[in-house]
This record gives C-alpha cells, structure tokens and sequence, in this order.
C-alpha cells in the first residue's frame, strides 16, 4: 500500500508555490519524496519560499508572472535548464478581484482570468512534452488544477471573475482530460475555506460562520490538500481522469451544516 501512494522520486512543479495552498502542496509533495519547482510573481518571496522549503528535500524556484503567455514560456524554460521530465503539474498560481458589481473594473476581471484560466492553459500546453517523456506503461503523468468550490457556489463575496474564472478551469480539465489522455491523466481540486493570505481577512472577519457551515466544523488544514493532491498524482489513482474533488469539509456537496 506505501508504494501504491508513494511519489517517490517524482519531479513536480508547483504554480504560485510560494504561500498559501501552493505552499502546503509544495510542502507536501517534498515531504512525500518529490523534487519539486515552484514560482511566484515576485523574487524575494521566491527566495524566501525556497531556503524554507528546501528543509523538505530539492526544491527550485522561479519568479514569473503567468498571467503573460510570454513568461509561461519562460518558466518551461527555466525548468527545462534542470530536467527534461516532469511528472506532475500542479495548475495553482491563482489570483482573485473583489467589487461590487456597478464598480467591477475592465483591468481587475482582465487580470483573474489571465491568470486563472489562461494560465492553467499555457502551463499546461507548454510542459506537455515534458509530462509525455515522464509517463510510464501503467503510470500516466498527472496535471492538477486548483479550482475552488466557488466555481459552484455563490461566493460570499462579490468575486464575480473568480467565481467565473473557477468554473472555467473546472471545464478545461475536463476538456484536457479528454485530449491527453491515457498519457497524462488531468483532475482538479476544488478547495474551500483554508488560512491563505487571499482567504486570511475574511476568516478574521467571518470564521466562526464560515466553520459552522461546514459538515466537519473547521477549516481546512496543509495535510488535507496535500493528501489529495498526493492522491492523485500517486499510482493509487490511475484510473481518475476528468474528476473535479472538492477538498471543502462538505460544504459544496451536503450543503451548510444546521
């Protein structure tokens, strides 16, 4: 059962690996055996992640904005200078954009869905040669999208592109799904409520109220989305392809608590 969820040895990359959810992944994949890539927009945050995380295992990383296709290409690059494989893909770098609908500005909707979605895209498309090469007979590579279970639920918040750019990822991967496969296999993972920078003042402001509407009374925690992801990158989940897991203590599939 170990080696049926081992990622041993596995080269991973990890978009917007430095906080919040792409942190905990990263963290876990190291743990777990994995040497791991990571990126972020900023350079310093890129350092800082890495000398933390390096105390896990091999850890690299890069500072590239993946809003822009340009800069995409440029991290296939900055990690092809290491490796010409990649097993696993972790779609995470995310960002989101709050307003009130009559003030929703053009710039802010332009900069979620360049990031969310047509990075994912980008990413996808331009490590999809080194995903091939990793691939073994019995041992597809794996791509894995962060979405959220805002993608199928009215956010709390006047997140409109989020929401929007969310229930776009979870169609594309399907649709990637579909055309990689049995080569790469492409799932997604619907996170609710975790202690992230993007999610920190809400739960400060609403936590009480966000937990009790979960089935399970609490926040999500590092090892509950790095097992999942853990999960479907491993051999134990071979046969799951097209699948979107939400990672939310119930709150998208029973509903709030009472």
């Amino acid at each position: 059962m170990q080696d049926l969820f081992s990622i041993e040895g596995k080269k991973a990359v990890v978009t917007g690996g430095t906080r919040g959810i792409g942190y905990m992944i990263a963290e876990g994949l190291l743990k777990a055996g994995a040497e791991v890539f990571i990126s972020s927009r900023k350079a310093d945050s890129c350092e800082q992640a890495a000398r933390e995380l390096g105390r896990f295992g091999l850890v690299h990383a890069f500072a590239r904005d993946l809003s822009q296709e340009s800069e995409c290409r440029l991290l296939m690059e900055d990690i092809a200078e290491h490796t010409d494989t990649i097993d696993i893909l972790v779609n995470n770098a995310g960002a989101t954009w709050g307003a009130p609908l009559e003030e929703y500005p053009e710039s802010g909707w332009d900069r979620v869905m360049d990031l969310n979605v047509k990075g994912v895209f980008n990413m996808t498309r331009f490590l999809r040669p080194m995903l091939d090469r990793a691939a073994a007979p019995g041992d597809p590579s794996r791509v894995i999208n962060i979405s959220s279970i805002d993608a199928t639920m009215v956010p709390l918040f006047p997140a409109f592109a989020y929401s929007a750019s969310k229930a776009a990822v979870n169609h594309l991967t399907v649709h990637l799904a579909a055309e990689l496969a049995p080569t790469i296999l492409v799932n997604a993972i619907a996170p609710g409520p975790f202690h992230t920078k993007m999610m920190d003042a809400i739960l400060t402001e609403h936590g009480e109220e966000i937990r009790a509407m979960t089935r399970v009374g609490r926040t999500g925690e590092p090892d509950d989305i790095a097992g999942a992801v853990i999960f479907l990158a491993s051999r134990a989940a071979t046969y799951v392809t097209g699948a979107v897991l939400p990672v939310d203590g119930g709150l998208s599939t029973t509903g709030p608590a009472h």
